[in-house]
């Protein structure tokens, strides 16, 4: 056992990957994949997480609770033992641990929240008693008590955790958003359907206070059908589990006619593995096979040369591969890949027999897939054409650059970075407001192709995608993504404040996603802010970026000053030294940098915005409507 908890308030983003907004909700993570893993084991079925006003968040199950009796090791309770040493949770030691199948962090995720918590209180209860003790910043401060249970409540059982995470230790506010925090449990509870899930947001004013509870038998049916909500469907869900050799195999798929990409979501013991692994791998090998085996068997495909790809067969495909293993192997510190080898052979094998038996009994949606794939073959061929076209032009570097584009001085993409504008107004004035050597322009000339609804033919001939797969270095759709062939590692959105503005980065947003979503997870894609107002009193101007600014700025002036103020549409209204100094200077300039923290919730919001639905679009519209102020409505 590592003794003491002081390596992790050394080094907290070792142990929960930093110290910012994403580390602070991954303490609620660890708690609550606890409490899962009691619902995994058969123990548990109902989950409570409240986000407290005070910035503090409890966690209850209806488990066994945490063993309270002496540690044989440690000569402390098991509870202290677990709160405060690492490697000491029951989840290690195979079939002789606590668990056979668990999630939690390695066995080191009580530990770590209790080290990076300024308090932390756990009661639990157990044959019939109370225990409680108060911890903070890792060290007990109160034994550990314990009383009897009234006869009413003789039968209570589970583990109540609540932390109040550390000011020291963060660097961002105490402040959990309820939505991120909906998603993971939202995630959990498809996961796993024998359990319900409550999350409650609690407020100063109770009126504000939020609940909400997650419960759904259909399981991962249910998340295929919750993802797919805003596309067209060829067939009802697809979904089975196996169990082979003490590892459990759950699979649901759906194939839309509408949809020109995958979505493939891997989990191991209810971990998102973003990095993917055997189980993932074992799914797209099977798939590929077992379609093109049968493809050839029913005469669906006539040529006998036509051999369907990955890529062709899992075009429009949703497909989800929960796996529980008894001893998984995780790659990297926070699991993001399963390692383990034998996985790939269960899964691989479970997927053909299923989709072997169901696709001969059922002929018509089988020739419904196998056209889809064609489809995709077909479009396929006549990408790489145009393709081979994007090839050969940047073969010639220099001479092949798009024609808009104003390149910067730095071959160095480290420190070079593009700004993708809209209109050549805009573009004239960010190219004389620019820093030469390391900022290049690319204006774009009025909106891009919306990738959501064309195949990839359709998009290879569009020239303003062309102009930014050249321009950006972005290569090829489908290869591996390589950072060090992008030309830029800061590709900067900037439109105008208005909602012609908003449609054109959320088009190019589209574009990066689909075509390219490693750029995401690279850190590449900035959004730049332009201010929306210039307050200008005498000879002094200053710029607000929004209302609130610029309340804050007027309440200053006394009540008879006269001052101007300007209402920014366009970039191009201001002139080039404006626009560098309130947008492109890397000294005062406002960048927000965009990362996708939840991929099953941003593909469902591009499908609702960008797909081919418009009666899902309209909903969206309707329901948001109520939210919005008339008096800023920009038309």
């Amino acid at each position: 056992m590592l003794e003491g908890l002081d390596p992790v308030r050394k080094r907290p983003g070792m142990y929960i990957g930093s110290t910012g907004s994403r580390g602070l909700h991954h303490l609620v993570y660890e708690i609550l994949d606890n409490a899962i893993d009691e619902a995994q084991a058969g123990y548990a079925s109902k989950v409570d997480v409240v986000l407290h006003a005070d910035g503090s968040v409890s966690v209850v199950d209806n488990g066994r609770g945490i063993p309270t009796d002496l540690h044989p090791a440690t000569k402390k309770s098991s509870l202290e033992t677990v709160l405060t040493v690492l490697h000491a949770g029951g989840k290690f030691g195979g079939t002789s641990s606590g668990y056979s199948v668990s999630g939690g962090l390695h066995g080191v995720g009580l530990s770590v929240v209790n080290a990076l918590s300024e308090a932390l209180e756990v009661s639990v209860w157990r044959d019939g008693m109370e225990h409680k003790q108060n911890y903070s910043r890792g060290k007990p401060i109160t034994t550990l008590t314990c009383r009897v249970l009234p006869l009413e409540s003789k039968g209570t059982k589970g583990t109540s955790i609540r932390f109040w995470p550390d000011k020291e230790v963060f660097t961002t506010a105490i402040e959990f958003d309820h939505n991120t925090i909906a998603g993971r449990i939202r995630e959990l509870a498809f996961l796993n359907p024998k359990v319900t899930i409550s999350l409650k947001k609690e407020d100063d004013d109770p009126e504000k206070t939020q609940y909400s509870e997650y419960s759904f038998a259909g399981g991962l049916t249910e998340y295929v059908s919750w993802l797919n909500t805003d596309k067209n469907p060829i067939h009802d869900v697809l979904g089975f589990r196996r169990e082979i050799n003490g590892a459990t195999v759950d699979v649901a798929l759906q194939w839309c006619s509408d949809a020109y990409s995958d979505t493939m979501l891997g989990y191991a013991n209810s971990i998102r593995t973003i990095d993917g692994g055997t189980h993932i791998e074992g799914v797209k090998a099977s798939l590929t096979r077992t379609l093109n085996t049968l493809a050839k068997k029913s005469k669906t495909v006539k040529e006998k040369d036509i051999s369907l790809s990955g890529e062709h067969v899992r075009e429009g495909l949703t497909c989800i591969v929960s796996v529980k293993v008894p001893n998984p192997e995780f790659e990297g510190q926070t699991k993001t890949r399963l390692g383990n080898p034998e996985v790939r052979k269960i899964v691989d094998q479970s997927v053909q027999e299923y989709l072997t038996e169901f696709l001969e009994l059922h002929p018509d949606i089988l020739e419904s897939i196998i056209s889809k794939s064609l489809n995709a073959y077909k479009a396929a061929l006549a990408a790489k054409r145009a393709r081979e076209l994007v090839r050969s032009k940047s073969v010639l570097k220099s001479s092949s650059l798009p024609g808009k584009l104003a390149d910067c001085s730095s071959t160095d993409p480290e420190v070079s970075e593009i700004f993708i504008v809209e209109g050549d107004s805009a573009g004239g004035s960010a190219k004389q407001g620019r820093d030469r050597r390391f900022q290049a322009i690319l204006p774009l000339r009025g909106k891009i192709l919306n990738i959501e609804r064309k195949d990839e033919a359709a998009m290879y001939k569009n020239e303003e995608i062309q102009n930014l797969i050249l321009g950006l270095g972005l290569g090829v759709k489908g290869e591996d993504f390589k950072k060090e062939n992008l030309r830029y590692h800061k590709i900067i959105i900037l439109t105008d404040a208005d909602v012609d503005g908003a449609h054109i980065r959320t088009l190019l947003l589209t574009f990066f996603f689909r075509y390219q979503r490693a750029l995401f997870d690279a850190g590449c894609i900035y959004v730049g802010v332009p201010p929306l107002f210039k307050v200008e009193r005498g000879k002094n101007a200053q710029y607000c970026y929004d209302d609130a600014d610029l309340k804050k700025i007027t309440s200053n002036f006394p009540a008879n000053a006269s001052y101007n103020i300007q209402r920014f549409k366009g970039l191009g209204e201001m002139m080039p030294e404006q626009l560098w100094e309130t947008t492109m200077n890397p000294e005062t300039r406002i960048l927000k940098q965009l990362v996708v923290d939840d991929i099953a919730e941003a593909n469902m919001t591009f499908s609702s915005l960008m797909g081919a639905r418009v009666d899902v679009r309209k909903e969206l519209i309707k329901n948001a409507a109520t939210r919005i102020n008339l008096q800023r409505l920009d038309i």
